[in-house]
């Protein structure tokens, strides 16, 4: 494919740039070993990771092809909330990792979809078929994933362009104003790889807002709807921490707030959660294919239900 590098990337490396230009589904080592191979070239002269660019350079980018799958599909109970021939939208079970990782090479979502699916989109690579997006290991709800390659691509695109609405329900600590935003670029944790923050390196940009769904007073918790128009890593567990208002149950991003202890019914109910109290609760999308606008939403999982009947309770 063909690549104009826009003129705000002047001055920027090669490899920095590309990382931005093609999305979160490539990353910087990844797109290091395109540009090592060959598959980057400028008037067909290949280049170097080094490079600084001046800005309006036109590229090729010959991009790999799908890799053949070598998962082996298990048999997991999914709650599924739409599927056709091609997609599938799942309602994600906190404890559950998406694709398969160092530490992670059975029992995750990816190999309970191919199971149930019988097959996958191979664009995704494979060790991520058919993933569109991710979730948290231990956030929940809606992700949809494609079977086809064509599918794939499309809702990637859409993705990337903000074309698909995502909103989380979540309950925080403090009494945060009705409606907020938070619009600081994300990027690694300068000194801590596994997390991110505002203040990380080759940062990206993130968006996101809240409004209050309700307030628990007694317990000093809100429950918030939150859209995001990105999808960065941690984005909105790293957004609401350093606006002061920190998940519940946010062992990471927590802070001093992570180890104080909800009072009676709804303590005990977070702690058997074992988990932030971060729910992917709705997807809005245009069907690749059909065209037809699918606005799907996923119930809370259990756990979170019982905090929630916990935080009620106590103002009676």
């Amino acid at each position: 494919m063909r690549l104009k590098v826009p003129a705000e990337a002047r001055g920027q490396r090669l490899d920095q740039a590309l990382c931005r230009l093609l999305g979160d589904d490539f990353s910087r080592a990844q797109v290091q070993r395109l540009i090592e191979q060959g598959d980057i070239t400028q008037a067909g002269r290949s280049l170097k990771a080094s490079l600084r660019l001046q800005g309006g350079e036109d590229l090729a980018v010959s991009l790999p092809q799908p890799e053949p799958l070598e998962l082996i599909p298990q048999a997991m109970d999914l709650w599924v909330l739409f599927e056709d021939a091609h997609l599938i939208v799942v309602n994600k079970a906190p404890g559950v990792v998406v694709h398969p990782s160092p530490g992670h090479g059975q029992g995750t979502l990816v190999h309970g979809l191919l199971h149930h699916c019988g097959d996958l989109a191979g664009v995704g690579g494979k060790l991520r078929p058919g993933i569109v997006h991710r979730l948290d290991k231990d956030t929940s709800g809606a992700l949809v994933a494609a079977k086809d390659d064509q599918t794939h691509r499309a809702l990637v695109a859409a993705f990337a362009a903000g074309h698909v609405r995502k909103e989380y329900l979540a309950l925080v600590w403090g009494q945060p104003p009705a409606m907020g935003r938070v619009q600081t670029a994300i990027g690694r944790h300068p000194q801590d790889r596994k997390r991110m923050s505002s203040q990380g390196s080759h940062t990206k940009a993130a968006r996101s807002h809240w409004r209050v769904a309700r307030r628990f007073p007694p317990a000093g918790v809100s429950l918030l709807r939150v859209q995001i128009a990105t999808g960065r890593t941690h984005q909105i567990r790293v957004h609401l921490s350093e606006a002061g208002f920190p998940v519940l149950g946010d062992a990471v991003y927590g802070g001093r707030r992570a180890r104080r202890a909800l009072p009676g019914a709804a303590g005990a109910a977070l702690g058997a959660a074992g988990r932030q109290m971060l729910h992917a609760v709705s997807l809005a999308f245009d069907h690749p294919i059909s065209g037809q606008r699918l606005e799907i939403t996923a119930p809370l999982p259990e756990d979170f239900r019982q905090v929630l009947r916990a935080l009620v309770e106590m103002e009676h």
